[in-house]
């Protein structure tokens, strides 16, 4: 299919691939509409992509190695030493390659290999979206600065708040898991003030620390400077008693960078002295107030992903638990379905049927598996006093059930078998 006009409502990892996908597609005219008014470098959390996933992304065209990044060889899952070993008992050395990334310099490489067609416009907070009821009408978009626009398609990957979701499937919910994450990062010179420095922990390690009710994940990623690196952790707990007293209705789906106050954070260090081997709870207490955040863990998916001309994509569509190591190889793998779905259609009426079937049956499936992941790891986790590795292994097996996807399903649409590497 060639021609034609989409409007893309946000402009973070998704939207950028989404952008680039409809420009490569054949599209006429991109806009993509960012309701930040400047660049989103600053956004710091870090993440990863299955090797397999990278791989088959680069196939596809929508990664390579000109994107920054750490690579990882193997998962170390730890737990507290009676002996009081600093870096803790060692449960199961899992491999896994993957290559981890700063959220921020994944952005910006996506944002600079969209094509110069593409228009981007910052500053612009959609505030409605609607169309036709079937295919052949435009969508419209509605802003905050006021006055209607018309295209013949309108995509949603503004993410777990999104506008274009309310309009294409309203029923949908987020459901909150019961847990939280704290997140932070810091300058990775500073593992040299720990005792033993940074030389305990080889740089292609992460590291999972288990204790009862939750665990943290650690490991490098690049920082926004070439040459920089920093630590990226994200601690799994518990949600503390004044987050459980918040209004449900106010209470939001995460609080941004820096807005922890000191009693707060004191709340955070205490907890890692508690739970963790004294290495990883001094790595998670290097971190400065101002780059720590918390964010209550929910999941959500959707009915559907398209109606009449519009059309959801990463968060907008399916909302996972961070376990799953998934998010995002998903936005990417929606962008390549996008593609596919585009160049295959001979008309709109085409394409969003086989787009919706095929990532709705994705998404459907992460969602379950970052259910049984957050079970098993947090709130069902097992007694990590008296695992072993063969245990650790059939353990992971019975997680992953039938179908695999740690790390995403694979683009080419066949299920995964249940790994203990992860690949």
């Amino acid at each position: 299919m060639r021609g034609g006009s989409v409007a893309v409502v946000g402009g973070s990892i998704a939207g950028c691939a989404v952008a680039r996908a409809a420009a490569r597609g054949g599209a006429e005219r991109v806009t993509v509409l960012e309701r930040s008014p400047g660049h989103l470098e600053d956004r710091g959390v870090g993440l990863c992509v299955l090797l397999d996933r990278y791989d088959e992304l680069v196939r596809a065209g929508h990664l390579d190695d000109g994107i920054r990044h750490h690579p990882v060889t193997a998962r170390h899952w730890v737990a507290r030493a009676d002996d009081g070993d600093p870096r803790g008992r060692v449960l199961w050395v899992q491999p896994m390659a993957m290559h981890s990334y700063h959220w921020g310099v994944l952005w910006q490489g996506l944002r600079e290999r969209t094509p110069d067609g593409v228009e981007f416009r910052p500053g612009t907070a959609v505030t409605a979206v609607g169309g036709a009821a079937g295919a052949d009408g435009p969508a419209w978009v509605e802003t905050a600065a006021g006055g209607r626009e018309e295209y013949d398609l309108v995509v949603g990957a503004d993410g777990h708040r999104s506008v274009v979701r309310t309009a294409v499937c309203p029923e949908a919910r987020s459901e909150y898991a019961g847990y939280v994450a704290w997140r932070g990062s810091f300058d990775a010179r500073l593992l040299d003030t720990l005792p033993g420095g940074a030389a305990r922990w080889p740089e292609q390690e992460v590291i999972t620390a288990c204790y009862p009710g939750g665990q943290v994940v650690l490991y490098r990623i690049p920082g926004l400077t070439p040459g920089s690196t920093l630590v990226n952790w994200v601690f799994y707990a518990p949600a503390p008693e004044w987050l459980k007293r918040a209004d449900e209705d106010s209470d939001p789906l995460g609080f941004q960078v820096g807005s922890l106050d000191t009693a707060r954070h004191g709340e955070l260090a205490e907890l890692a002295e508690r739970v963790l081997p004294p290495y990883w709870a001094g790595a998670v207490n290097l971190t400065p107030v101002e780059r720590i955040l918390l964010q209550p863990i929910h999941d959500l998916e959707t009915p559907r992903r398209t109606a009449g001309r519009l059309l959801l994509a990463g968060d907008a569509a399916t909302l996972v638990r961070p376990h799953t190591t998934s998010g995002a190889a998903k936005a990417l793998q929606d962008a390549s379905a996008f593609e596919d779905a585009w160049r295959a259609a001979g008309d709109w009426s085409d394409l969003l049927p086989g787009y919706d079937r095929e990532r709705g049956e994705a998404g459907h499936a992460l969602v379950d598996l970052s259910r049984r992941l957050g079970r098993a790891q947090v709130t069902g986790a097992p007694d990590w006093s008296a695992i072993d590795e063969p245990g650790m292994t059939e353990w992971w097996r019975r997680q992953l059930g039938t179908t695999g996807g740690f790390g995403g399903l694979a683009l080419d649409r066949k299920p995964n078998p249940p790994s203990a590497t992860g690949r």
